[in-house]
């Protein structure tokens, strides 16, 4: 019997794909617990319909993140901070504060998409990422300067 699979399931197949397996274990394991459908039945073919829209939609959305991504890309940004003499801060400088200076600037994004590689402790460059929809990044430049 053939049916599509709505879970990955180890042994079997992943998640989407069309599997034969015996009459048994679809009728009585997959079924019940909506882990497969029918593949010749209507509702296959929905499934089959629903993933290429799900396909289409995602492709709209990573091209709008690309877009996104141009730009913010290579946008620098000044944070102002207070240092001692071996420029050494006298905090540390966070995703936070690099999403309020690109806010300044006119770039809103959330703080949660926004990756310093390491602590910024000290005075200087910076680059810092920003994630975007489908694995498309931006790289954002942080000049850390004395306040």
């Amino acid at each position: 019997m053939d049916v599509i699979l709505l879970e990955d399931m180890k042994g079997v197949g992943q998640k989407g794909a069309t599997v034969s397996v015996k009459p048994g274990f679809a009728r009585n394991y997959l079924l019940p617990r909506k882990l497969a459908i029918s593949a010749g039945s209507k509702a296959g073919n929905l499934y089959v319909e629903l993933a290429r829209q799900r396909d289409v939609a995602n492709d709209k959305l990573i091209v709008a993140a690309r877009l996104e991504a141009a730009k913010v890309d290579g946008v620098q940004v000044d944070i102002k901070a207070q240092a001692n003499e071996e420029d050494t801060l006298f905090g540390s400088i966070t995703n936070a504060d690099v999403a309020e200076a690109l806010a300044a600037v006119g770039h809103t994004i959330d703080k949660r998409r926004i990756e310093v590689p390491e602590h910024i402790k000290q005075l200087g460059h910076y680059d810092a990422s920003v994630r975007f929809f489908g694995g498309v990044t931006a790289t954002v430049k942080v000049w850390v300067v004395r306040a």
